[in-house]
C-alpha cells in the first residue's frame, strides 16, 4: 500500500510514533457471485482492495477511489457491512506504527462502469474475480478475517452492520 502525502506528513514530525488510522475494504462481487481480488506487490498475497482515508474523504469514496486506482473497476458501494476496531498495532519495515479502524464495505459494479480487473497501479501485480469457494492462494490473513466479517453481515436479514471492537463482535443494534 502506498503511502499517503499526508501519512508522510505528519511523520515528519511524530517519527514512527502510533498513528490511529482509518481504513477501507472493499468487497466487490459481480452478479454472478465472484469476487475482486488483487494480489500484493508488498505481500504477494491475494487480498481485498483496501486503502487510507484520505482527510476529508468519505470512507464509502474511499472504496470507489481505491478500486478505481488499483483495478481500474468501477463499483458503487451498497451497504457498510462491518466496522473493525483492530486491536493489534501493526509495525512496518520502517518502523512506522499504526492502528486502524476499518470500514467494510459491500459493492457491486457500477452500470456502464468498467469491469475488466487490472493492475491499475504498482501496488498489486494481479487481479481478477474470484468463486468464494475457490480463493487464490496465498490469501491475506486480514481478507479472510475480512470475509468471514462479510458473510456474517451478508448472512443478517436486518442488514444491520457487525461492530467489531478488541476481536470481539458486538450485537447488532435492534
Amino acid at each position: 500500500m502506498t503511502t499517503p502525502q499526508f501519512i508522510l506528513d505528519l511523520r515528519e514530525n511524530i517519527g514512527h510514533d502510533p498513528l490511529w488510522l482509518s481504513g477501507m475494504a472493499a468487497f466487490v462481487q459481480r452478479d454472478d457471485g465472484k469476487i475482486l481480488l488483487a494480489r500484493r506487490a508488498d505481500t504477494h498475497e491475494w487480498a481485498l482492495i483496501c486503502g487510507i482515508v484520505e482527510p476529508g474523504e468519505n470512507p464509502a469514496d474511499t472504496a470507489v477511489r481505491e478500486v478505481s486506482e488499483e483495478t481500474e473497476v468501477d463499483c458503487v458501494p451498497d451497504y457498510l457491512a462491518a466496522l473493525v476496531a483492530d486491536d493489534r498495532m501493526l509495525q512496518y519495515s520502517n518502523g512506522d506504527r499504526a492502528q486502524y479502524l476499518n470500514a467494510i464495505y459491500v459493492c457491486h459494479l457500477a452500470d456502464g462502469g468498467r469491469s475488466n480487473p487490472t493492475t491499475g497501479d504498482h501496488e498489486n501485480t494481479d487481479s481478477g474475480w474470484f468463486d468464494l469457494d475457490d480463493l487464490p492462494q496465498p490469501i491475506a490473513r486480514s481478507t479472510v478475517e475480512r470475509l468471514g466479517y462479510i458473510l456474517r453481515f451478508l448472512a443478517r436479514k436486518d442488514h444491520a452492520a457487525v461492530f467489531v471492537c478488541n476481536g470481539q463482535e458486538l450485537p447488532a443494534v435492534q
